[in-house]
Parts: C-alpha cells; structure tokens; sequence
C-alpha cells in the first residue's frame, strides 16, 4: 500500500448555528477541525489508508487541538511544523440546502518551511496537492513547488486540486489561474469542482473545458457535481458517474472525502496509472469515491462525517 503524503492547510472552521448563509448574523460558532489537505489525509485514513499531512500549525491551543484530530483519526503528523503566528481560521456559514459562505483569518499555515529530506520518500508514493492557501505567497508556496518538482523527480503519482475559494483571491482569480497551469499540466489526477473546471478552461460547457484541460496536458480529470455525481474524463473515455441520494447538511469536505476515498483506492491497486487507464476500473472508484463525498455531507463537520471503512463497505 502506498502513502499519501497530504501537503498544505490545516486550520480551524468555525462554523455559524442556527442561520442561513449571512456570516454577518451569526452569533454562535462550532470549532470543527478543517483544512482541504488535512481532510483529506483523514479520508484516507479512515478507510484504512497510509496518509502524512505536511504543513505547519501554531504554537496554541487550536494548534494542539487539530493535531491531536488528525493524530486521533490515524494520520501521521510527524511532518507537521509548528510557530508562534496564531493557526489559521475560517469562519464559515451553512445555508439550508448544505452550500457554504467562507471568510478566512489566515496565520501558521502560511509558514511551512521546505523539507529536502522528504524527497527520498516520494519514490513509489502518492503526493496529494490540494491546498486552498498554497498559491497565495509566502514559505507555503515555495515549500510547495519544491514538493512539486521533487514528486515529479521522484516519478511519485501527483494529484492536484486546487480548491479555488473566491473570498481568498478576489479581483486576482487571473494569478490563480496563472500559478495553478503547471499543476495541472503535469498532475497525473486532477479533481475539480464545476466552478474550478470552468475557471480554469474558460469554458462554461464541460465537455469543451475537459478538452481544453487534457490540452493543457491533465491525463485523468475528476470534475464533482454535487448530487449529480463526477464527470470522469480521461484522453480515451468520459463518462458520468451518479452519486448516492441523501438529505444533505453541510457539504463541507464533501470533495476532500471523494478525492481521498479515490486516492486511498490508488494507493491500494497494484498499478496506479493501468488503473486510471481502464474504464471499468476506474468508474468503480469513481462510484465508491461518490458514496463517501455524499455520506460525509449527511453531518456537521468535514472529518467526524467522513465514512468509516465499515460505513462505506458493509
């Protein structure tokens, strides 16, 4: 089985009660453990995954706190970097349909500092590139780059997401487009979300903003639709995979539990590109991935409704 090595945010979500979609209303809030990457490090973990969360919290008792969660959850935390800037938060509100408004106070992440000797233990592993706040500037996006290249020396099987949030990039959404191309260029998975899918193309129809993504040179896209499933689009097939239904509550780490559950199952195969190659395969991990990314919105908070092995299996 291979590791995932998860690199980027871990902060906490503060999520209003009790109101709809206006932060600006909220009076009570629930500290939940969040961050894309972290999440998905858990995801994996849960279902019985080898997963590393890589990046950096402060010296507090939120710090403490989210890592204890991900130590808890069976993630390996030994990578993970500590400072005295504050640990970063988002203040989140839920609307009824489970859709989400962030607003972001950013601190410890930003500071992850580049580990060369991390290099070696690419070789034969999987590099989870998933940060909302890695292109945003700092020691986070160099350290990021460098893993980059040094997954692309080491052969390791690159997933990239690049979990656009509007409130951190603003009037600058050309920059993100700009900085999140050689990512996409190179990675051997790319999971998006219809916005990001868009975005990222130019193009509002999704079967011509697969084409021009595979043009810019993604091999295998993942594009979550909600509860109408994931477009899977490879150079030799593309297809739609339906999702379960459920009543959704919050959505929040819905696409961090897909893309781990399908990452897990990359992990676990004995050939990782054969698979994404094959159709069959490939929609079956799509289908299980679909199953986590909808259990894990049935409840508040992303990694305490992340599903189980027994949950996703039995």
């Amino acid at each position: 089985m291979r590791k995932v090595y998860c690199i980027g945010e871990l902060l906490i979500d503060f999520i209003a009660e009790n109101q709809g979609s206006d932060l600006s209303k909220a009076n009570i809030y629930t500290k939940k453990a969040g961050g894309a990457p972290a999440n998905v490090a858990c995801a994996i973990a849960k279902l019985g995954g080898k997963s590393s969360f890589v990046g950096s919290v402060g010296e507090d008792p939120f710090g403490s706190f989210l890592l204890n969660v991900l130590d808890a959850n069976g993630v390996d935390i030994s990578l993970a970097q500590r400072y005295k800037t504050f640990t970063t938060m988002a203040f989140v509100s839920i609307a009824e349909d489970g859709e989400r408004d962030f607003v972001f106070s950013r601190g410890a992440d930003k500071e992850l500092i580049y580990d060369p000797s991390l290099k070696k233990d690419f070789k034969e592993s999987i590099v989870h590139l998933g940060a909302a706040t890695a292109l945003l500037g700092g020691a986070l996006e160099k350290a990021y780059g460098h893993y980059f290249f040094d997954a692309l020396t080491e052969k390791a099987f690159i997933s990239f997401d690049p979990n656009f949030r509007g409130d951190l990039w603003k009037d600058n959404k050309d920059v993100f487009i700009k900085k999140c191309m050689p990512y996409v260029e190179k990675s051997n998975l790319c999971k998006f979300s219809l916005e990001e899918a868009q975005l990222l193309s130019g193009e509002e129809n999704l079967d011509e903003a697969c084409d021009v993504l595979h043009e810019i040179g993604a091999n295998t896209i993942t594009i979550t639709l909600g509860n109408k499933g994931t477009l899977v689009s490879t150079r030799k097939f593309r297809e739609t995979v339906p999702s379960i239904k459920v009543n959704p509550v919050d959505t929040t780490g819905a696409g961090d539990a897909f893309i781990g559950c399908l990452l897990q199952q990359i992990a676990t195969s004995h050939t990782i590109d054969p698979a994404l190659e094959d159709k069959s395969l490939l929609t079956q991990m799509v289908q299980k991935a679909n199953k986590a990314g909808a259990i894990t919105t049935t409840n508040f908070g992303a990694i305490e409704s992340m599903p189980d092995k027994k949950q996703m299996y039995d």
